[in-house]
């Protein structure tokens, strides 16, 4: 039986939309900014992103408490 309490997991196409992986076009689009600007804050680690090949993927539950703690 999975544990279920276990948050490394990712679940890519899935019901659980916490562990999603999104490109640098969408994650502009989730975090209403230009693709330019979340691409330049992913090269100067200003924001939480791993490049794969030439392309920055993001996180969207990382993104989240990247942002409510940049907000507080």
């Amino acid at each position: 039986m999975p544990n279920t309490s276990d948050s490394s997991k990712v679940y890519i196409g899935g019901a659980d939309q916490s562990g999603q992986v999104m490109t640098s076009v969408e994650a502009a689009k989730y975090l209403k900014m230009h693709v330019k600007t979340v691409c330049r804050l992913a090269k100067e680690g200003k924001i939480p992103a791993k490049k794969v090949g030439s392309e920055w993927r993001f996180m969207r539950n990382v993104l989240d408490k990247w942002l409510s703690e940049a907000l507080v």
